[in-house]
């Protein structure tokens, strides 16, 4: 192995600051209810709204300012997630009446929360496809009540237009027009204006990761997310003008985003940092990419693919591309991803966007233990059993010895009042 970039490794800074911010938020969001909720938006997000659920008008304005291609583009993304999560949602089988033994019969029920609250960031830029990534698998489910929340532009008080758009046709319920750490506590604990949901999904800054993080357990969550990541494994047959731009569109999402080239190609691994390069050049406002790519951007030559497969599962990334002759000699051995995205004609920013799988993934190594938001985020397999009289009696011996063994007497007479006298 060679390294022919390094990639810093991001450091594990103490957050007690952060953590102590995030919860001093949240008890005041509990405290204060709807009052607190404004003073937070007003103070961090320059703006006041009597009520911060947007009205008809409010979405049919956002509807008047989108073009037709944008609204037709729109709906292609959402259609082609919508079938996606479809035909996951239907790969989820209930078990109806399985018998382990005579007598015993063993069930579960496939049921979707009641209320959730997709959450999508705005910052730097409207990213109105978070909004169709999280709504549309959440309808598909069947959650009943869907609410979605996105910070306004400070001046006018309003979400960009597009995501309002991409909200209501991927079929939210409720649009808000808040973000923040006091949103997420907001939806966690209910305040006079807002009714507390059962799940939040969706990513934001750290804060809101924080939040979210502090939150569970009183509601739901999909998982902490970090900075966006790509891992690309390629060899001498990839394109590397290619590889360079798949690279930099995770890099321009954040300056700690992260981009790592595995290659078994000295040559490749040369001509990509030069296309890196190239294009850093001609963007528009490469600042952020090129932050994050001379910080974090890395490439490493390896000696095989065996080392590339054995780095990426320690790795887990959030996005992994395959880039190489065969990449089905290798899938696999492949076990810890958000997505992954095989052959050079399948970039991952189609995915980001409009292919139909979901785009809001694990980070920071969270592959290792879950997957991204889907439509089986939104359900519970819930378990029911019934029993004949025999079977009843058959087991209940079982369970008594059982209970007693472990010195719970109240569980054990439980089981022996089902006993034949």
């Amino acid at each position: 192995m060679k390294i022919i970039k390094k990639s810093q490794a991001r450091s594990a800074s103490d957050n007690r600051a952060l953590r102590n911010t995030v919860s001093d938020i949240i008890d005041e969001i509990c405290a204060g209810g709807d009052a607190a909720l404004k003073k937070y938006v007003s103070d961090f997000d320059g703006y006041t709204r009597n009520s911060f659920i947007l009205t008809k008008e409010e979405i049919d304005k956002a509807y008047a300012q989108i073009s037709e291609q944008d609204l037709a583009d729109l709906k292609t993304a959402k259609a082609n997630l919508e079938a996606f999560a479809r035909a996951q949602k239907a790969s989820l089988t209930a078990v109806t009446d399985f018998s382990p033994q005579p007598g015993i019969f063993l069930s579960d029920r496939i049921i979707p929360v009641n209320s959730c609250l997709c959450y999508v960031p705005g910052g730097r830029h409207p990213l109105y496809s978070s909004a169709l990534m999280l709504i549309t698998p959440a309808k598909v489910a069947g959650v009943k009540r869907i609410a979605a929340a996105s910070p306004a532009d400070r001046e006018t008080g309003e979400i960009h237009y597009k995501t309002v758009v991409a909200m209501d046709l991927a079929g939210a319920d409720e649009i808000y027009a808040c973000g923040g750490v006091q949103t997420i506590a907001a939806f966690a604990y209910g305040t006079e204006e807002i009714m507390p949901v059962d799940l939040i999904v969706g990513p934001g800054n750290r804060y809101v990761a924080e939040a979210k993080r502090q939150c569970y357990g009183q509601v739901g969550i999909d998982f902490v997310a970090g900075p966006s990541e790509v891992l690309i494994i390629a060899d001498e047959t990839a394109d590397p003008d290619v590889t360079a731009a798949d690279m930099l569109a995770q890099a321009e999402h954040d300056p700690d985003a992260k981009a790592i080239l595995l290659t078994t190609s000295e040559q490749f691994a040369s001509d990509v940092a030069e296309a890196v390069e190239a294009e850093l050049c001609i963007l528009a406002a490469p600042e952020t990419a090129r932050k994050s790519w001379e910080t974090y951007g890395g490439i490493i030559l390896l000696d095989d693919l065996r080392e590339a497969v054995a780095i990426a599962n320690d790795m887990a990334p959030e996005h992994l591309e395959i880039n190489i002759k065969d990449p089905d000699a290798i899938l696999p051995d492949l076990v810890n991803y958000g997505s992954l995205f095989l052959g050079g004609n399948t970039a991952e920013v189609f995915g980001d966007y409009a292919s139909g799988t979901n785009h809001t993934l694990p980070t920071v190594r969270a592959a290792r233990y879950t997957g991204g938001v889907w439509a089986g985020t939104f359900l519970k397999v819930c378990t029911h059993q019934r029993m004949t009289p025999e079977a009843s009696r058959k087991i209940a011996p079982v369970v008594s010895r059982m209970a007693r063994g472990e010195g719970l007497e109240a569980h054990a007479i439980a089981a022996e009042k089902r006993m034949p006298t």
